[in-house]
């Protein structure tokens, strides 16, 4: 699909773009989804006026136009959560252009949204969990990477963190302290505490480590010396999950999913969960709700004597 733009929305769309990483923190992947969703918008929309789209046409859309747009989505077989992500980027960058242009974005903002039901959360049981852990460290070559792995493995399940959090730790945050200032998505700050099992995973790690911890440096290593690829830790738990007979969602996004579960199994509040997880919306937390209420149904269904 080709893009042909005025100068004029060619400015306003790098200006943008770069606002969303300057000023709102986005990470580099998702500037990169952003663009390419309102990309396609504007490039539908120069085929679709047969003419390229000016900041002047762009204030002047009607719901006829983008009904089109997403009826052409959908023919070429974009699902419901793809369109939806995609009109969420449009309505982002027509928020911003709006203020800038002072015109008025409603018939965008105001767009409802395809409907699509969300996936709920693939949580480990906690022995699995802990089985999937000590696989990993079983499975190692070294008593150095098995001590990476299992350190990685444990924050993700202790304290809730993304692959890409753990490792983007640093050398300046070792020894781990008892809680941790983590930057997540969309720049959100939020402070995490680290469970003793954590922290000494980590002591044993740097124990063990042949790469010298420095400040600067990525807290885990891969075996050359560089910064662990995510790539690796999934490998690692690709194994394990395979000895272990365990699901294809056993992925470590899922002990993610998993320190959220078996908190709120435990008595967390939704509040204090969405707050340790760096969710912008209570609305997402409230997915291990469900994921909770199934697993209840689950253990009632066999355990139930007239069940």
């Amino acid at each position: 699909m080709s893009l042909a733009l005025t100068p004029a929305v060619r400015d306003a769309l790098q200006a943008w773009l770069s606002h969303l990483a300057a000023l709102d923190g986005a990470a580099e992947n998702t500037v990169t989804a952003y663009r390419t969703d309102v990309v396609g918008f504007l490039s539908f929309l120069g085929q679709h006026w047969d003419t390229a789209p000016g900041t002047a046409a762009l204030a002047a859309i009607t719901q006829g136009d983008l009904r089109a747009w997403m009826a052409a989505e959908r023919s070429r077989g974009v699902g419901a959560r793809s369109l939806a992500r995609a009109l969420s980027s449009v309505r982002s960058f027509y928020r911003w252009l709006s203020d800038r242009e002072g015109f008025d974005a409603t018939v965008v903002l105001g767009a409802r949204s395809p409907r699509f039901k969300r996936p709920l959360p693939r949580p480990l049981a906690e022995d699995a969990a802990r089985a999937m852990i000590s696989m990993v460290e079983d499975q190692a070559r070294e008593p150095w990477t098995a001590a990476r792995d299992t350190a990685v493995l444990t924050l993700l399940w202790g304290c809730g963190l993304r692959i890409s959090e753990a490792l983007g730790l640093t050398g300046a945050d070792a020894p781990l302290p008892p809680v941790l200032r983590i930057i997540g998505k969309g720049g959100r700050e939020r402070i995490v505490p680290v469970l003793p099992a954590a922290r000494d995973a980590v002591a044993d790690y740097l124990r063990l480590c042949p790469h010298p911890a420095a400040r600067t440096a990525p807290l885990f290593r891969g075996v050359r010396g560089g910064a662990l690829n995510p790539r690796q830790v999934a490998r690692a738990m690709e194994l394990a999950r395979m000895s272990l007979g365990l699901p294809a969602t056993a992925t470590p996004h899922a002990l993610r999913h998993s320190f959220a579960t078996h908190l709120l199994a435990a008595g967390g509040d939704l509040r204090s969960i969405q707050e340790l997880l760096g969710h912008a919306s209570l609305s997402t937390t409230q997915a291990y709700t469900a994921v909770d209420s199934a697993r209840l149904m689950e253990v009632y269904a066999a355990a139930h004597p007239r069940a």
